[in-house]
This record gives structure tokens, sequence and C-alpha cells, in this order.
């Protein structure tokens, strides 16, 4: 703590008018309220902020830092929100079964990490229930598109290891459906569980959000609650198509410039995914993501 009573902290979870916070020389979480200028530079995940100690276990931010990188979604109305701050992964958890394997939300939330110029990471769970081939195939898949991938049996510690040697430097934001494995990948990784719910300051509807987060080295790994809302910006087709990488080269062989890839006739992306150099399911994710954009 500095002389004038202030210390170091890291943000993992933010309501309307109060957050929760880790100190950089604790592990337990604190909550913390935001001062009315606080609020107005929307502190989120990821933040560092200098507090001050204003109960036993309770703190007040006095300051924000600077951020090295805002990871910035732009709403249909024209809106922006901050989700994260100071991060530079996108570690998605996806179980191969229960819930059911949904590639489509893999691929759109590789193409969010993409078109928001941050590395993905993606974490398989639960290959003891589908099965070594089923659990290959899939990590083959994404590791061709250079999207390293771990399969993870927290558990029994498979993965763990190269888990915490893959983020150790990184600044990692955790996103996943409910029931995937992630409460278990933090425990694996010693992090802290549910400290709290911070739906009674203000986020305007019942939720509870868990805020976790735990220390790797000289990087950090902050849970997000959900996935509601890392959906692209609105593009056009042809920006989507480009988060595609696999798609890129093919697109330049399209008779039309500006191909959707969707019915024009001689379109190189589709006759791609018939030859099977495309994988057919990584073309019906795109599809879904353009028929449902804004």
């Amino acid at each position: 703590m500095s002389e004038d009573g202030l210390r170091r902290a890291r943000v993992i979870a933010v309501g309307r008018n109060a957050a929760w916070v880790v100190a950089e020389d604790e592990t337990e979480p604190r909550l913390a309220s935001l001062r009315k200028d606080a609020r107005r530079e929307m502190v989120a995940p990821g933040d560092l902020v200098d507090v001050r100690v204003i109960a036993d276990d309770r703190v007040l931010v006095d300051a924000v830092m600077p951020r090295s990188f805002a990871l910035i979604r732009r709403t249909g109305g024209g809106r922006t929100k901050t989700m994260a701050a100071n991060v530079d992964t996108v570690a998605i958890v996806a179980a191969l079964v229960d819930p059911p394997l949904h590639l489509t939300m893999i691929d759109q939330l590789v193409a969010f990490a993409m078109q928001h110029e941050v590395a993905p990471l993606l974490l398989l769970t639960k290959a003891d229930l589908a099965g070594e081939a089923a659990a290959e195939r899939i990590a083959t898949l994404y590791r061709s598109l250079d999207v390293p991938t771990l399969v993870l049996q927290p558990k029994t510690g498979r993965g763990i290891d190269e888990l915490r040697a893959q983020i150790a430097a990184r600044h990692s934001l955790l996103v996943g459906n409910s029931g995937v494995g992630k409460s278990s990948i933090f425990r694996a990784l010693g992090g802290i569980g549910v400290v709290g719910d911070l739906s009674r300051f203000g986020r305007g509807r019942q939720t509870t959000t868990s805020a976790r987060l735990v220390r790797l080295g000289g990087g950090f790994l902050i849970d997000s609650p959900g996935i509601g809302e890392f959906t692209l910006d609105p593009m056009p087709a042809t920006e989507t198509g480009w988060l595609f990488v696999e798609m890129r080269e093919p697109a330049t062989r399209c008779r039309f410039a500006d191909c959707r890839h969707l019915t024009e006739p001689d379109c190189a992306v589709r006759e791609a995914v018939q030859a099977g150099r495309i994988a057919a399911s990584r073309y019906a994710s795109y599809r879904e993501i353009v028929a449902t954009a804004p």
C-alpha cells in the first residue's frame, strides 16, 4: 500500500455502481464502490485501478489506469460497450457433449476475436464422454486454421499444465456457455471460485455475475459470465468472409469481387466447400452468421 493509502488492483467484474477487484498483493476479491467519474469512464474487467480502503473488506475505486487495449463491441444502435480491458486472448471453452457441441458458437467467437485483433484459444472439454476420435477431429480442424486448441479434462489434470504454459504470459478472457466446464478449469488452475453477485448493484436484471480471476506468471485469466454479448459488429458479408481465414484465398477467384458466397454463380468459396477444402461446418457457420446479422 502506498503512503497515501492507495493500492493497485485488477477489476474482474463490474456492475453499474460497484465492481469486484483483486488487489495485486492479494488473491481474494473485494467489493469496490465506484466514484461517479469512474462510472463515466466505463470501468471494465481487466482494468487496473487504484483503490482506497473504506471498510474492513470494501474499497473505493479512486482512479482508473490508462488501458493498453480495450475490447469494445458495437451495438445495433450505434452505441459501444467496453467488454474488457488490457486483454490479448479470448479463451473459448466448448464441451464436446453435454451440452451438445455448437460449432457455430465456436466459429462466431473465433471470428469475434479476430475482428477485435485478439488471439483465439480453443479449449475442448468432456472428451471422455465424446470419445477421443471426436475430440481429435474437432481439434485438428481448428489447429489447421491456426487456432491453438487444447483438449482438457480438469478433474484428471489432462491438458492443464499445457494450458497453464499457454496462457502464463497472456492476459486472457474466458468465455463459454454454462455447463462446459469453466469452473472446473478455474479450480484446476488454482483460481478462486464464485464470490458473489452484482445484480443488486444495478445491473437491471436478476442475474448472478461470478467474479473470478486466476494469476499465472505474468498473466491473468478472467472469467466472463456468458457469451450472449460476444456478437460480431455489423458488417457486410464480404468482411465477415475475411474473418474465416480459409475463405480468403478462394474469395479472390470468385467471379464477382463483392461475392457473398451464398448463391452467386462461379463462387470459388462454394466450390472449395464442395471439394472438401473448406469444412462444411465452417461454411454453415458463415451462412448462419450472415443470415442473422443486423
